[in-house]
């Protein structure tokens, strides 16, 4: 477009005007587009460093259980009434279980995490919250919170079955602790719960097999309780119960956030996109502003 033609106000502008408007602005652009990155450096060097450890998992074997429902045959029902789980929720109880807020709420006060997670509001001389306000001090909901939100992730591969168990946080050590000893835990959890569930029923079990004279029901509940006594064997034979390991987690070496590259990329396209809509705005309002006869270029100032 020459600045001897007139513009129509209405006049879409199209992508040669956009280029022309930046060339003519060039400095501009890099200017702005310089400071969006030098903002973006700022931030990679001032952030604190986050570290990711992650433990590889797999759902432990539940084929020597499932194997019981089919020795059992049709005694499911008295298997249901004794509160015997043969079926597959078991892997689901357990993946439930290491997300669940109890299960975090008392990893976090067993490792006294409450003062570490909200250090600004933590008085470490006196051992106590800087706010005398109860309403403003920080409790276990509010921990669990942060530590569900920002510091673990766990991913579940539905297709290989695998399980990514990962922890964040500003110290590598401690990220690589935390999600070893938050595996370690909740397959100690899920063993010391089919324990207790399993002497339960046994006693359950034995009681019924007392009271009743009826040969096959005889039969029938020393069949059931012969397939509990194989899974509480199995509990206490087996420290992974719940999940197998695959890979335990190990001390990263690099920071997982901030990353340099991506940030420095998206801040040269801020730079860019911001230089855009600038230039691209004033000119279409100087346009529109400017009367039908004046004539208008994408370059004027």
């Amino acid at each position: 477009m020459h600045a001897s033609e007139r513009v129509d106000p209405d006049e879409a502008i199209n992508i040669f005007d956009i280029l022309l408007i930046l060339w003519q602005n060039r400095w501009l652009v890099v200017v702005t587009t310089a400071v969006s990155v030098g903002l973006s450096l700022i931030y990679i060097f001032t952030a604190r460093d986050w570290y990711r450890a992650d433990v590889l998992l797999k759902m432990a074997d539940t084929r020597s259980i499932q194997g019981l429902s089919g020795q059992l045959g049709g005694l499911g029902g008295l298997a249901g009434l004794a509160g015997i789980d043969l079926g597959d929720n078991k892997s689901a109880e357990a993946l439930a279980v290491l997300k669940s807020r109890e299960f975090i709420g008392s990893f976090i006060e067993d490792q006294n995490l409450l003062p570490v997670f909200f250090a600004d509001e933590w008085d470490a001389s006196g051992n106590r919250w800087k706010s005398s306000d109860i309403k403003d001090q920080p409790d276990i909901r509010d921990a669990v919170r942060y530590f569900n939100g920002k510091i673990l992730k766990v991913l579940e591969d539905k297709k290989t079955g695998l399980i990514t168990l990962s922890v964040e946080w500003t110290d590598a050590k401690t990220a690589a602790a935390w999600a070893n000893l938050l595996t370690d835990r909740v397959n100690d959890r899920m063993r010391q719960r089919a324990l207790t569930e399993g002497e339960s029923i046994m006693m359950y079990l034995k009681q019924e097999l007392t009271a009743t004279n009826v040969v096959t029901l005889q039969q029938s509940i020393g069949r059931v309780l012969e397939a509990e006594l194989q899974k509480v064997a199995l509990a206490k034979a087996t420290k992974e119960f719940a999940f197998r390991i695959i890979d335990h987690a190990q001390v990263p070496k690099w920071r997982a956030r901030p990353q340099t590259v991506p940030i420095i990329a998206a801040a040269f396209l801020i730079g860019v996109m911001i230089s855009i809509l600038f230039l691209v705005s004033r000119h279409v309002t100087r346009r529109n502003r400017a009367s039908p006869g004046t004539p208008v270029s994408p370059g004027s100032h």
